[in-house]
């Protein structure tokens, strides 16, 4: 902590990284020549646009994926799975700190990783993608404009079903078609993507985002003390009395819910943990700080049991 001039007190964070994978083109865009010739040099190797959550439980409700159209964005080998995420440098730095499982790390060396390919958000827009657990066998890649590079991977997953964000975002580009256009975003990437109703809480329907958007009359995206209001209400009220109204865990609280989801994602390889601090925590040195998994060992001080030990050591070794 004291090492630290800015973020002292600052611990981990943990997210789950959800794995899209990305699927060939499929509207004949210039701008996704790189990632063609990505997906054919990967060979055996998927691809994957990999957005940080904290809420798994609610991947069922995946409409589409977020990426910021100003973005910088790499394509990184992880060499522990063999798969290449696309992800912001930043946190590409952060994941080539950390361990898979165990002792094994996502890359072969500590704190380096390989950029394969680099692209501007905007070169992602468009893109196919197979999100796991989604009702939706191909979702698309969006643009939203608030997105932070400096906080999770600088791709977002969105399930406007209990996600206000993610629901003003779909419902501006849904409902204007010069705001489409200006992306080039053809209608079939967007129009056709429904709320997938997946928690119900008791007062605020199986929609609980839809409720609170219309409860607040929010209709921008840049309504953000609104928007703050409903994303804390809706998310409070999900976990403490929402309960999974799809897939195999219908019935369950989402507090009880959660941990299996995220355990079975896990294990079938759709999601990987990855941590990084809950606020920006800069080194004396100027440096940005990640999460790292090292090899360290601590001692506490008012310990008897080897404080005793060494009293006795220096006691007998001066005699």
């Amino acid at each position: 902590d004291h090492d630290r001039s800015e973020g002292e007190g600052v611990g981990p964070q943990e997210y789950v990284l959800i794995k899209l994978k990305v699927l060939p083109p499929d509207h004949g865009q210039a701008r996704h020549a790189k990632m063609e010739t990505l997906l054919k040099t990967a060979g055996d190797k998927p691809v994957y646009m990999v957005p940080a959550t904290l809420r798994p439980e609610t991947m069922y409700g995946q409409t589409n994926c977020f990426v910021l159209p100003e973005g910088e964005y790499g394509a990184y080998t992880i060499d522990a799975t063999s798969e290449i995420f696309v992800m912001s440098a930043r946190a590409a730095r952060g994941l080539s700190c950390q361990v898979l499982s165990g002792n094994d790390y996502f890359t072969k060396e500590f704190g380096k990783i390989e950029c394969l390919e680099t692209f501007t958000g905007d070169e992602l827009l468009g893109l196919p993608l197979k999100a796991p657990l989604a009702t939706y066998e191909k979702v698309y890649t969006l643009p939203l404009l608030t997105i932070s590079m400096s906080k999770g991977t600088g791709v977002v997953t969105s399930v406007p079903s209990d996600a206000p964000d993610d629901y003003v975002s779909l419902k501006a580009l849904q409902d204007k078609p010069d705001f489409r256009a200006k992306y080039d975003i053809t209608d079939d990437m967007v129009v056709p993507f429904s709320v997938v109703p997946i928690i119900e809480i008791e007062g605020y329907g199986d929609a609980s985002a839809v409720y609170m958007c219309e409860k607040l009359k929010i209709k921008s995206p840049n309504d953000t003390k609104k928007l703050t209001q409903a994303k804390d209400e809706t998310y409070l009220k999900g976990f403490t009395i929402g309960v999974m109204s799809y897939g195999p865990h219908k019935g369950k609280k989402v507090s009880d819910a959660k941990p299996i989801i995220k355990q079975e994602m896990i294990d079938a390889g759709q999601a990987c943990l990855y941590f990084e601090p809950e606020s920006r925590v800069v080194s004396r040195t100027n440096d940005e700080c990640v999460v790292a998994a090292t090899d360290q060992w601590y001692l506490a001080y008012g310990e008897e049991s080897w404080t005793g030990a060494v009293r006795t050591h220096v006691l007998e070794s001066g005699n």
